[in-house]
Formats: structure tokens, sequence, C-alpha cells
């Protein structure tokens, strides 16, 4: 049985967390830049993305908000309650915020169209080729690994890395006045509530993680969970590539015709 893990300070500093976990997350921070620091939001933020750019990051990112309430009901399938102090924070969490994840849905959806997407075209449209990574992995991870791995690939990595870049985006007067002030509150709320300042559940995850593996894991598990982590990275990485590149359809029509 792994020693029992209690935070030991505010949820939301790393300090607070065991030194396997703070050393583990350092070793992914690299992986993470490669993500915060994409060109994709500087092109977003300078209007230099274009309709086709901006269509490729609506559409190919869909699919990732649309299941991911089914990412985080996998992980609840996995616990049950009174096995550990583990399961039985992840299994409160897991079932408070599945719901939550829901509206979000309809919040990308009215980003979408206050960038001049429209609906239909996000929920029927082409992904670019590529974008399916990151979504496919999310599945996998969810449904087939340990449940401290798919949380922290998912609610941990995925949703602390969105936070971010969600950040950078709210953050600019640049961005946030492209859109009519009339309808401006609604097209962000998704923005808004992602914002890292804002959003603490990679915090919660970590802290779910982290109770499940307790304060001495072995070297195995903490190298497994992350690899988990840094795959995730990646795959937002490569979705990031994908949705910057110009000729979606073109590529798509040609793809099919190969």
């Amino acid at each position: 049985m792994h020693n029992e893990f209690k935070l030991t300070g505010p949820q939301t500093e790393l300090t607070s967390y065991p030194q396997w976990a703070q050393d583990m997350v350092a070793d992914c921070e690299g992986t993470k830049r490669s993500v915060i620091e994409h060109p994709l939001w500087e092109s977003m933020i300078n209007g230099s993305l274009g309709k086709a750019g901006t269509t490729n990051f609506m559409v190919g990112i869909w699919p990732v908000i649309e299941r991911f309430p089914a990412y985080m009901a996998q992980s609840l399938l996995k616990t049950q309650f009174g096995r550990s102090a583990g399961d039985n924070l992840a299994r409160r969490w897991l079932v408070r915020n599945i719901r939550v994840e829901q509206n979000h849905a309809e919040y990308w959806l009215n980003w979408a169209e206050g960038a001049g997407i429209a609906r239909e075209e996000v929920l029927h449209g082409v992904a670019p080729h590529g974008t399916e990574t990151l979504a496919n992995w999310c599945e996998d991870v969810s449904r087939r690994d340990t449940l401290a791995a798919g949380i922290a690939a998912t609610n941990y990595a995925v949703e602390g890395a969105t936070g971010e870049w969600s950040q950078l985006l709210f953050d600019s007067r640049r961005y946030v006045e492209r859109f009519p002030e009339k309808s401006r509150a609604g097209s962000l709320r998704w923005l808004q509530l992602h914002a890292a300042y804002d959003d603490t559940h990679p915090w919660e995850a970590l802290e779910i993680v982290c109770t499940l593996l307790g304060t001495e894991p072995s070297a195995d598990e903490v190298t497994h969970v992350g690899e988990c982590i840094k795959r995730s990275y990646t795959s937002m990485r490569i979705l990031a590539d994908r949705c910057v590149k110009p000729h979606r359809v073109l590529d798509v029509m040609n793809e099919a015709a190969a």
C-alpha cells in the first residue's frame, strides 16, 4: 500500500505536492511549452490566421471538446467508492464535473459562431487530417489505462495546457475586441472559463493523481504517468500544427483521391 498523500499547502502551488510529482511536472515542462508557445496563438491574436485557419481550429478541436465528458466517464467507471482515498476523491470530483463539461460544448460552438464559423460547420465539417491524434489518445488512455494515468493525461495535462493558451487569448485586448461588443461575453465564455486564473481543474486533477499514487509510488508508475502527460502535450502540438495548415479541404480531397 502506498503511503497516503495529503496536500502540504495551497492546492495551486506545486510545492504542496510530493517531490516525485514536482520532478515529473518539471520533466514535462519542455513538452508543454511546445503547446503554449505554438505560433497558432499569436496568429489568432494578430488576426493573421484567416478564415481557413480559424475553421481548422474550431473544427479540429471540436471532437475533443465534444468527447471530454466521455473521457471523464471512462475514468469514473474505474473508481470504487471506499477502496481508497484516491478512489473516493476521484469519484466525487468526476461526478460533479462531468455535467459541467456538457455546457462547455455549447460555449465552444458560441465561440466558433462569434469567430465567423457556422455551428453546422463545426458539427459536421471535415476536420483537418491529423487533428484526430489528441481525441484518439484521450479516448485510449481514459478507456484502457489506469485511473491515475487517464486523469493525468486528460484533466491535468490537456486542461492545464488549455488553461494557459486560453489565458493568452483572453488577456489579449486585440483578440477580444475583434468580437462585437454586444455578443462578446457570450462568444468568449468558453475562453473565460478555461483561462488559467479561473480554472482549478488541473490542480484538482493533480491532487487526485497524487492521492491515488501516494507519496512513494514506484519509479515505473511515475515514469508511465509522466509519459502519458507528455503524449497529451505532443498530441496537442500536432493538432495545433494541423490547425495552422492553410489548405484543409484541399488536403482532404487529395488524400481521399490518393
